[in-house]
């Protein structure tokens, strides 16, 4: 199938849930690197009575959540959720699950008035080019590839891990644009992917003690002497995002990116022949393309040097998310009439997440009456929202309604998350109920958190059959009901890891010790994610749709 060259029409730089695991960590701790070690606040001593305190005010609050869910679902708190005027803090109106107490509560006022006062990391421009092309993805003219760490550490703020990372994503859109002969929108996990949501607050110990669970670098450290939240930590995440983004930025004006120079990308830690030959296969194509479009004069110098790529990350902290909340003039270019809703009082302004383009809720913080609905329905990003197999449809159409009265197509990103062996049960159901309600989502895949597992010995993984299978399931259902997948939602990394069970290299349960790095939940390594976008792109060639059926 020849490739469209108007998938490589002019683009511009886009400026800038499981128990964690306790087995050994496999972790290259000595790579810490200056910029951690320079931005870490040492946090203030704590007297042990205010520990325990803490112990107890976290245990206690994480307790009563379950509570606050089945409230959450009733009719009448429906409307009392979407009422009332919004503001970037009428979150701390409303109850609110995975919360955090600092046991220096003292700290975070600064942090925030600091946070308040650095320039944003992104533009209303950029947002607004983003909920342009997620239109088109809902419309079915474009794909979304988003993928990245489960949770970022503030040592991957490194050039070789960003690097990987964002030549792993140029190389899965190639493969897509091949076999779906689509444009692709990329998003990254990357650049403020620093908090997770846990199951609890406390973890316990082989020596019988508990300590805070790891929330994330921009709540408290790995390390059991880091356990503590420290407020002066979201500081740091804030100068990590921005120097990783600004990393992006120079590397893809720099050339990175570049077309004409695809195997410049190289493969990495992929050894295996087969794959090695398809990419090369896809490669020579556009080569011969574009080798073609620059004999009749039709390759303008610069269009095919860069792409858009931009970042996103779990909405988790609401008070981090609050300070980086701007009002700000809107772009000439927004023709969004309909969030007009939204504007401060100041004609021709709204309110923009500046902390990254994309933003989603999770499926542990998606309660209709709760802050993270509220703080998220008022703001001009587009978000997505994380649907697990307790997602009722109803409640679903209700959430949409609150988040996106207007409509607004693309505005929403549902990422299904129910496993390989529910997506047959609920998806279907899911779609008709979307569709009945008169809303335009982009439906993307998340083939990962309902399908993670531990091994006999305790170590956390997945299997790649499960997340194939999930991946081909959903492209199955859509086309079935008349729908389509548009896009996917996937926790990688470039590096060589061992941390998901299976694919053509065959990583079996001792395999896992090799090199499993994770902090958190485990990721695809550089071939399997490769191997999945082979998949997804043979189902839209035709050739790899027995596959996925």
């Amino acid at each position: 199938m020849p490739i469209d060259s108007s998938l490589f029409a002019p683009v511009h730089l886009a400026a800038a849930d499981v128990p964690l695991n306790r087995t050994p960590r496999f972790l290259a701790r000595e790579n810490r690197d200056t910029l951690a070690s320079t931005l870490r606040r040492p946090a203030a001593p704590t007297t042990s009575a205010a520990h325990n305190t803490t112990k107890r005010n976290l245990y206690n609050y994480n307790m009563s959540t379950s509570n606050m869910h089945r409230t959450a679902l009733n009719g009448a708190a429906d409307a009392s959720s979407s009422s009332g005027e919004w503001s970037p803090s009428s979150w701390r109106t409303k109850p609110i699950v995975q919360a955090i107490e600092y046991p220096n509560p003292e700290l975070l006022a600064p942090a925030l008035a600091q946070l308040q006062n650095l320039p944003p990391m992104v533009t209303p421009q950029e947002i607004v080019k983003l909920r342009q092309h997620l239109r088109r993805v809902a419309l079915g003219e474009a794909f979304l590839l988003q993928g990245g760490d489960c949770a970022e550490l503030f040592t991957y703020c490194s050039d070789g891990p960003i690097d990987a990372k964002i030549k792993l994503l140029l190389q899965m859109s190639l493969v897509l644009i091949w076999g779906a002969n689509k444009p692709v929108v990329r998003i990254a996990r990357m650049a403020g992917q620093y908090a997770k949501p846990r199951s609890s607050a406390m973890e316990k110990q082989p020596d019988g003690t508990s300590i805070p669970s790891f929330r994330g670098d921009i709540l408290n450290g790995f390390d059991r002497e880091e356990r503590e939240p420290d407020p002066g930590r979201l500081v740091q995440a804030y100068f990590h995002s921005a120097a990783t983004l600004n990393f992006v930025r120079a590397q893809l004006s720099s050339g990175i990116a570049d077309l004409h120079n695809p195997m410049d990308w190289g493969l990495g830690h992929v050894r295996d022949q087969k794959l090695q030959a398809q990419y090369t296969k896809i490669v020579e194509s556009i080569t011969e393309s574009l080798r073609f479009m620059r004999t009749i004069g039709a390759d303008t110098a610069g269009q095919l040097e860069t792409v858009e790529l931009f970042t996103s990350h779990e909405g988790l902290v609401l008070e981090y998310e609050e300070a980086l909340t701007r009002c700000l003039p809107r772009p000439k270019s927004d023709d969004n009439e309909g969030s007009a809703r939204r504007a401060s009082p100041d004609d021709g302004k709204a309110y923009y997440n500046t902390s990254a383009h994309f933003l989603w809720i999770g499926d542990r913080t998606r309660q209709l009456t709760h802050g993270h609905v509220e703080y998220f329905r008022g703001i001009e990003n587009p978000i997505g929202i994380k649907v697990g197999p307790s997602m009722a449809s109803d409640e679903l159409v209700r959430l949409l309604d609150i988040v996106n009265p207007d409509k607004e197509v693309g505005k929403v990103t549902l990422i299904t998350r129910y496993g390989e062996g529910k997506v047959e049960e609920l998806l279907p159901g899911h779609i008709d109920a979307v569709r009945q309600s008169g809303h335009v989502v982009v439906w993307q895949c998340d083939p990962m958190h309902g399908n993670t597992l531990s091994t006999p010995t305790g170590i956390k993984t997945r299997r790649f059959s499960s997340i194939l299978a999930e991946v081909s399931s959903a492209l199955r259902i859509h086309r079935r009901h008349g729908s389509f997948l548009g896009g996917v939602h996937l926790e990688l990394t470039g590096d060589a890891v061992t941390e998901c069970l299976g694919g053509s290299e065959g990583l079996a349960e001792d395999d896992l010790k090799v090199n499993y790095t994770t902090y958190c939940d485990p990721r695809l390594n550089e071939k399997q994610a490769l191997e999945l976008a082979f998949l997804v792109a043979g189902f839209y060639r035709g050739d790899g749709g027995a596959a996925a059926a």
